[in-house]
C-alpha cells in the first residue's frame, strides 16, 4: 500500500467549512480596519535576508526560514567552509532570501521603497501568511496568517488610542471576552535604569516577558544567567509584581521612576492613553501590565497584547510603537505604531467557544435538482435569476436519483432544495423544500427569489 502523503509539522490544511470560518475572521477584521480609514497593501512572501536579519533580536533571527539560492548554491564555498559545518556562516553564503517572519518589517521596507508615493500619516492594513521555524505546539504554528494595521508618520498618541478601540471592536464583534494589556518600553527602560542595569534592558525584557509561561523563579534564574546582579533582581521584584488598578499602578510608578526621565516619559504616555480611553465606552478590560515586554527589539513606546479570558491560549493580538524601525533602511525620523491579529489563534478560540455564526454569507443556500436535460435547462434559467439576486445557488451536475441529490444537500448543509420535475416543467413552477422542516411549496420563479431572500 502506498504511503499517504503528509504536510510539514506546524502547518495545516483547511476544509471548505474551515475556510468559511477563516474568511469570517478576515472579513470581520477587514471591515473594522476600513471603518477606521486603513488601506490594504501586500508584500512578497520572500524578502532578502538583509531586510529580515537583525530586526527581531537574536531569538527571532534563529526562527527565520532561510531559502537556498537557486542553481549551484555551493558555488563560491571552499571545502574548508563546508567541512567546518558552521551553520550560521554557511547560511549567510548559501541563502540570500528568507520567508517573512512578520508583516511589520516588510512594511517598513515598503515605506522606505515607496516613500515618494505615500502621503503621511500613512494608514495601511495587510492580511497575509508569515512563517517561523518554531517548535509546533498548541496555538503555535510554523505557517500562520497575521492581520496587521499600522500608522506611520505620526507621533500622536491618539493612534495608540485608536488601536485599542479597533481591538475592542473586533473582539466585541467576534463575541470573545478579552483583556487588552498595555505597557510601555520606556517604563521598562526606566525600571532597568533605576535598578542600575540599564545596559541589560534587552535581557530584562526578554526574561520578564516569559513570567506567565515559566514563573517568577525561572525568570529570576534567567536574569542571573544573563549576568544581572542579585541586588538588581531583588529591586526588580516589587515592580514586576505591582498590584492594584491602572491608576494605582501609575501612581506607584511615578514614585519608583521619579529619578528616570525616560521612565517618567513612559508613565506620561501610558497615562494619556488610559485616561483618553476611560472616556470611551470599551466593552473589554484594559489593564496596565508591567510584565508585558513584547520580545521584539524594535518597540520603543506603548506595547499591547490581548489575552482571551475563556480559553487557555497564548496572546491573540499584539503590537506597539516603533519609532526607529524605518531608520535601519536609511529613512530616519518616521514614527510608527501598529497591531497584529493572530488569525489562526482567533480561529482556535472561536472553535472552542463555538462562536461562529450559523451558515455563512458565502455558503450555498439552495440546491437545484437534476432529473434530466429538459429539467436542467429550465433550472439553469431560474438559477440566473436567483444568483442575480445575490443568493448562493448551485445545480446538481448529474442526472441522479433523488436520494443521492438529497444526501449531497445534507452533507453540504444546504438549507433549501429546489425540485424540478415533469409536473413543475408543465406548470412553469418549482417546488422549494425546506431541508430542516421538510415543508414543500410550489412557487413561480419570482416567488422563489422573494421567498429565499426572506
Amino acid at each position: 500500500m502506498a504511503t499517504k502523503p503528509s504536510i510539514p509539522k506546524g502547518t495545516r490544511d483547511f476544509s471548505p467549512a474551515e475556510m468559511a470560518k477563516r474568511n469570517y475572521i478576515f472579513d470581520t477584521i477587514r471591515k473594522v480596519y476600513h471603518l477606521h480609514g486603513f488601506r490594504q497593501i501586500e508584500t512578497p512572501a520572500l524578502e532578502t535576508l538583509s531586510t529580515l536579519m537583525g530586526k527581531y533580536g537574536e531569538e527571532g533571527d534563529k526562527l527565520l526560514f532561510k531559502i537556498l539560492n537557486s542553481g549551484d548554491y555551493f558555488n563560491g564555498l571552499t571545502d574548508e567552509e563546508l567541512q567546518g559545518r558552521n551553520a550560521q556562516k554557511l547560511a549567510s553564503k548559501l541563502c540570500e532570501k528568507g520567508l517573512r517572519y512578520d508583516l511589520t518589517v516588510p512594511f517598513a521596507r515598503y515605506v522606505v521603497m515607496h516613500r515618494e508615493e505615500l502621503t503621511f500619516p500613512f494608514k495601511r492594513y495587510q492580511i497575509q501568511p508569515v512563517w517561523r521555524a518554531d517548535r509546533p505546539q498548541k496555538g503555535r504554528y510554523r505557517e500562520f496568517y497575521q492581520c496587521d494595521a499600522d500608522i506611520v508618520g505620526s507621533d500622536s498618541l491618539l493612534n495608540e488610542v485608536e488601536f485599542v478601540q479597533i481591538i475592542d471592536t473586533v473582539f466585541a464583534n467576534f463575541g470573545i471576552r478579552v483583556c487588552t494589556k498595555i505597557n510601555n518600553r520606556k517604563i521598562l527602560a526606566g525600571i532597568a535604569e533605576v535598578i542600575n542595569a540599564a545596559d541589560k534592558i534587552v535581557d530584562i525584557t526578554v526574561a520578564i516577558d516569559k513570567l506567565d509561561k515559566i514563573g517568577l523563579d525561572n525568570v529570576n534564574a534567567e536574569l542571573r544567567e544573563k549576568g544581572i546582579s542579585d541586588e538588581a533582581i531583588a529591586r526588580l521584584q516589587p515592580v514586576i509584581l505591582l498590584k492594584g488598578d491602572n491608576e494605582e499602578k501609575l501612581a506607584s510608578l511615578r514614585h519608583i521612576l521619579a529619578d528616570s526621565p525616560v521612565g517618567m516619559k513612559g508613565v506620561e504616555e501610558t497615562e494619556f492613553i488610559l485616561s483618553t480611553l476611560k472616556g470611551l465606552e470599551l466593552k473589554n478590560e484594559l489593564q496596565l501590565d508591567l510584565t508585558l515586554a513584547r520580545g521584539l527589539n524594535y518597540y520603543t513606546g506603548a506595547i499591547f497584547e490581548v489575552k482571551a479570558l475563556d480559553v487557555q491560549i497564548g496572546s491573540i493580538t499584539g503590537g506597539g510603537r516603533y519609532d526607529n524601525l524605518t531608520g535601519v533602511f536609511g529613512m530616519s525620523g518616521v514614527s510608527g505604531v501598529g497591531i497584529s491579529f493572530g488569525a489562526d489563534r482567533i480561529f482556535d478560540v472561536l472553535n472552542q467557544l463555538e462562536l461562529y455564526p450559523k451558515g455563512g454569507a458565502d455558503a450555498t443556500q439552495v440546491l437545484f435538482t437534476n432529473f434530466g436535460e429538459r429539467e436542467a435547462r429550465f433550472a439553469l434559467q431560474v438559477l440566473e435569476q436567483v444568483r442575480a439576486a445575490g443568493i448562493c445557488a448551485e445545480l446538481y451536475p448529474d442526472c441522479a436519483k433523488m436520494k443521492k441529490q438529497m444526501s449531497y444537500a445534507n452533507a453540504n448543509h444546504i438549507p433549501f432544495v429546489v425540485l424540478v420535475g415533469e409536473n413543475e416543467l408543465n406548470e412553469g413552477k418549482l417546488t422549494l423544500k425546506d431541508m430542516a422542516t421538510g415543508e414543500q411549496r410550489l412557487l413561480l420563479p419570482d416567488e422563489l427569489v422573494d421567498t429565499l431572500r426572506g
